[in-house]
């Protein structure tokens, strides 16, 4: 592997020995014989290793964890078996361990032949040599890596190959996943879930299409001494005494800083341990965007924890998941507790019959169910819309569709507004999509003197008017959450819905909506 005489190369490859999970005879490395079976019958697929899911993954990976000695906790098995058998689709699971799981026994196999290839071509970069080794605190040094060699690395923290002995005295954070795993189990949160969903995507699409580019990590130190470079760390007066001209500085009040198109360098406010929470409960910045660029996680493997004057510089990463609120999980806990499943029956059946009779299933059942005057406005008056409408009783049940007589309305309030901090008008809409697809005949809605709901019955009945379906306020919530989300709006829902309703001071007048 290196030749006895780069004595360089072999210093590199000894201080990151011993958190690697291979072994050395001479100048190869190789894996433990326990470790090439279990890889070569992985490769091979689920017919022949017989790992159809997350259960007897989970079983497979302790008894080799075992058989290297290796720390195991039977909350990391009950965490593997969770998502994969329970979180993951049946379709997804079925690709995971048809296709993806054998594709990455194979990367592994290879691991120690990409190590080789690396240490054989590792050169020297701006005086900085750049071969794969132990970064610690107040030495900098740069590591160029393939992306290839990279997923390879990170697999192996999937399965938890990596020792974790010593790591502590060498400052180093926990590089396998095993805490993921465990928090889902032990803790479960839908944060932990979308994290290794996110994981698990990165190593989808790297077995589709292996990318061939180079990630380098570098540590950045400011000498506390005199240094050749002639720069270090600076005192008081060196910030105060200092002529250099300001530099331009453009304020973006929306936008996202990983979205920024100047090629800048992006700043992450992070732990001093790289990766903060990235690889357990942890979800703000720097840990979100650990999870959607997981080349990133490599350098939790080598790079000890930072001191005041260090910085770590991370170039050519790709980001492989994008990231979202909350709708889609709050939207189907809403309807899953709203929906008859006697009704929902009918609702199925009408709806194959209009699919057959060639009409648009949305369009007319939105017809058979809610045009009825507990939910339509009334007709115009004097060249005006009359939005005015009676809440909903009994006697007026009758002028809903028949086969909906008896069917029970819905009373509600903010819901999740108080100490979770949830967006009253946001929380309306999605309870207003639960119960309109759960085919409920009405909501009544307590808004508590919510300053923020002041004007929501005017916007049901605009919207109502407007003979909008499930579908389309859907969409304009999705739209909005995704403006909000990227910081292109900072207004709440209804003024961004519908801007000429709070602009005008006559709420009697919505004949000045937008129509």
């Amino acid at each position: 592997m290196c030749d006895g005489t780069n004595r360089c190369c072999e210093d590199r490859l000894n201080s990151i020995l011993p958190f690697l999970p291979l072994c050395r005879r001479s100048s190869a490395l190789f894996w433990p014989p326990v470790v090439v079976e279990f890889l070569k019958s992985l490769s091979k697929g689920p017919r022949y290793s017989e790992l159809r899911t997350g259960q007897l993954l989970a079983l497979a990976i302790s008894e080799l964890r075992n058989s290297l000695h290796f720390p195991n906790n039977y909350s990391l098995r009950l965490g593997f078996a969770i998502f994969f058998d329970n979180l993951l689709s049946k379709d997804d699971a079925e690709k995971w361990f048809g296709e993806v799981l054998p594709r990455l026994g194979n990367l592994l196999l290879r691991l120690p032949d990409l190590l080789e290839i690396h240490y054989q071509n590792a050169g020297i970069f701006n005086g900085l040599e750049t071969s794969l080794r132990l970064l610690e605190s107040q030495h900098s040094g740069v590591v160029f890596l393939s992306q290839e060699l990279v997923a390879a690395l990170l697999v192996c923290a999937l399965f938890g190959l990596f020792p974790t002995t010593n790591r502590g005295a060498k400052h180093l954070p926990a590089i396998n996943f095993d805490n993921l795993f465990v928090s889902i189990y032990e803790c479960y949160h839908v944060s932990l879930e979308n994290k290794i969903k996110c994981i698990i995507h990165y190593f989808e699409r790297i077995c589709l299409h292996m990318p061939t580019g180079n990630v380098s990590f570098e540590r950045k130190v400011l000498p506390l001494e005199n240094s050749p470079s002639g720069i270090v760390y600076p005192k008081t007066n060196f910030w105060s005494e200092s002529v250099v001209s300001l530099c331009q500085l453009e304020v973006h009040k929306t936008g996202l800083i990983e979205d920024q198109y100047a090629e800048a360098l992006e700043v992450d406010f992070a732990n001093k341990y790289i990766g903060g929470g990235a690889l357990s409960r942890g979800c703000v910045q720097e840990e979100i965007r650990f999870m959607i660029n997981p080349e990133l996680i490599v350098s939790m493997l080598f790079m000890s924890s930072m001191a005041d004057n260090e910085a770590i510089e991370i170039i050519g990463t790709e980001r492989f998941s994008n990231y979202f609120d909350y709708l889609l999980r709050e939207t189907n806990k809403a309807f899953c507790g709203l929906f008859d499943q006697n009704k929902y029956q009918l609702y199925q059946k009408l709806s194959e019959t209009i699919e057959v009779q060639g009409e648009k299933p949305a369009q007319n059942i939105k017809n058979l169910f809610h045009k009825s005057k507990n939910l339509q406005s009334a007709s115009s008056q004097s060249g005006k819309q009359d939005l005015s409408s009676e809440p909903p009783n009994a006697n007026e049940k009758k002028g809903l569709h028949p086969n909906l007589e008896g069917t029970i309305g819905i009373a509600t309030g903010n819901w999740g507004c108080g100490a979770f901090g949830g967006d009253p008008q946001v929380k309306v809409a999605i309870q207003w999509l639960a119960a309109s697809q759960a085919l409920r005949p009405f909501i009544l809605y307590y808004t508590f003197g919510l300053e923020e709901l002041n004007k929501l019955e005017m916007i049901v009945k605009w919207i109502i008017s407007h003979e909008w379906t499930v579908g389309d306020l859907w969409n304009m919530l999705m739209d909005y959450s995704f403006q909000r989300f990227k910081g292109n709006t900072q207004v709440g829902f209804f003024n961004w819905l519908l801007p000429s309703l709070y602009n005008n001071d006559d709420d009697n007048d919505p004949m000045m909506l937008d129509e």
